[in-house]
This record gives structure tokens, C-alpha cells and sequence, in this order.
């Protein structure tokens, strides 16, 4: 239902630009676009910042630890 909303407003969206001439519709889309990818952007950043702070972190102890196991089976 969504998706068949979003299609017709931007089909309406892009009518308007077309009929507001080429240097006021072009610039219109231009900064509608740039904003969309923008937005976008911080989007994942935002995830990413998230998604790395609640990853678990070995601490050195362990790590040398594990190293330690590993030559010891080879």
C-alpha cells in the first residue's frame, strides 16, 4: 500500500518539476536527490557507530592467550 502511495506522490512530484521549467524543476530535483543521499549517509553511519559499539572486545590478555594455544598445537 505504501509503495503504490510513494509512486504516484513522486509520479505528482515529478509532473510539478516538469511544468516549473527546466532550471527551477532541475535544481528542485537536484537538491531533493542530494538530500535523499545525504540523509542516507548519516543513516548508515549512525548504524555503523551503533552496530560497532555493541560488538564484544578482547581484551590483550586473551588474544596473546589464544596466540599462545594455537603455536602450541602446531
Amino acid at each position: 500500500m505504501y509503495l503504490v502511495l510513494s509512486i504516484i506522490l513522486a509520479s505528482l512530484l515529478g509532473f510539478g518539476l516538469l511544468m516549473a521549467g527546466p532550471i527551477v524543476g532541475g535544481v528542485l530535483a537536484f537538491g531533493i536527490l542530494a538530500g535523499c543521499l545525504f540523509r542516507g549517509l548519516y543513516l548508515l553511519s549512525d548504524i555503523h557507530r551503533g552496530l560497532v559499539k555493541d560488538l564484544p572486545r578482547q581484551d590483550k590478555a586473551k588474544e596473546v592467550y589464544e596466540e599462545y594455544l594455537r603455536r602450541r598445537e602446531e
